[in-house]
């Protein structure tokens, strides 16, 4: 491993550096080296090896950092590395190794998110039982719930949208007011040891369903819970697969409301994936296909969503609203364990407010 060596000057400035003794005790290296003698070092490292796996680049394109913004682009260490890199006979990505590796969770990540997601969802749980006059307000709330209930902080930049805004599927601006008789849409998340929790709820913002509202919300919630039960190794489900089923029940759903599905309506309405991989980000494991047949310990969320455009061709009484219901979710061998039960999203449940 090689890292930034300890500096005692500008550990004042920046805080502390774990240094190569510290990658020997606490990382585990075999071996830990100055970041800065990479370039002395290496050589050594690399003769007879036949594949090198890195995602830097290979001398074609130069690095970049902060410092680009405050005019030159000086030497790093990386430079140095892709210099050396274009003697190898064989370089390979190691995105896709690390990919494989990230993909399927230990039992001590599972029980990072787990608990990232127990204290999310209570937090979203507490955020329903309020009525607010601005997003901005709602989200920050939700923040500081994340923290009071053992989070570490936010996982991501929320989205807190009302009413049509919840038709931009990452709307993140979180400025704007809250009409009390509009959905509220909020996708949000703590984080807890470096693992994410990733959630999105709907709710009226003045804690009473109308009957479109809740006929529609009923759509999606079904079909969320039918992908859910999939979501076990022995259903021998892919990501993809499961996307197909939410797309063929929220087209049935839609129907009954007097929807036309024909043609690319489903699309239209529901114009993002079911799902992704969840776990120290967001979106993780970037590149690890949707079509991997899901095998215990994958993390995933299930979001299937209905986005109605204000357009005649849609029923009148739904246009303008925003509908996803989405939960962190690690699959098993027989049953899928919901790392995000703790948040309310069933109709029936009262919303206790005062």
């Amino acid at each position: 491993m090689f890292l930034r060596p300890k500096d005692e000057k500008a550990e004042l400035w920046e805080g502390a550096r774990s240094g190569s003794q510290a990658a020997l005790d606490v990382f585990n290296a075999d071996e830990a080296h100055d970041i800065n003698q990479v370039e002395k070092l290496l050589p050594d490292l690399l003769i007879g090896k036949d594949h090198v796996y890195t995602d830097l680049p290979n001398g074609s394109k130069p690095s970049t950092n902060f410092s680009c913004y405050f005019g030159g682009l000086p030497k790093t260490p990386s430079d140095g590395f892709s210099k050396l890199l274009q003697s190898c006979r064989d370089i390979q990505p190691l995105r896709p190794w690390l990919n494989r590796l990230r993909a399927i969770k230990s039992p001590a990540e599972i029980l990072n998110m787990r608990k990232a997601g127990q204290a999310s969802g209570r937090a979203f749980t507490a955020a329903m039982r309020e009525s607010y006059g601005l997003e901005k307000e709602l989200g920050a709330f939700l923040d500081s719930m994340f923290k009071l209930n053992g989070c570490d902080g936010s996982a991501y930049v929320p989205v807190i949208a009302g009413g049509k805004n919840a038709l931009s599927i990452h709307y993140v601006r979180n400025d704007d007011t809250l009409a009390p008789d509009e959905f509220v849409l909020v996708d949000a998340g703590g984080e807890y040891g470096g693992y994410i929790s990733d959630i999105t709820r709907t709710w009226p913002n003045s804690g009473v369903f109308s009957p479109a509202q809740r006929d529609l919300y009923e759509v999606v919630l079904k079909v969320q819970r039918s992908c859910i039960r999939l979501c076990r190794e022995d259903a021998n489900m892919s990501l993809d697969k499961i996307h197909r089923v939410a797309e063929s029940g929220l087209k049935d759903g839609l129907k009954q409301l007097g929807f036309d599905t024909s043609g690319p309506a489903v699309d239209t309405l529901f114009p993002h994936h079911v799902g992704h991989y969840i776990g120290l980000d967001v979106h993780d494991s970037p590149g690890y296909s949707r079509r991997e047949v899901l095998k215990e310990g994958h993390c995933i969320t299930i979001e299937p969503g209905i986005y109605v455009p204000e357009n005649d061709r849609w029923p009148k009484a739904f246009q303008g609203m925003g509908i996803r219901i989405e939960d962190s979710v690690c699959v098993q061998k027989d049953s899928p364990l919901i790392f995000t039960t703790e948040a309310v999203k069933e109709v029936s449940i009262a919303l206790n407010r005062s």
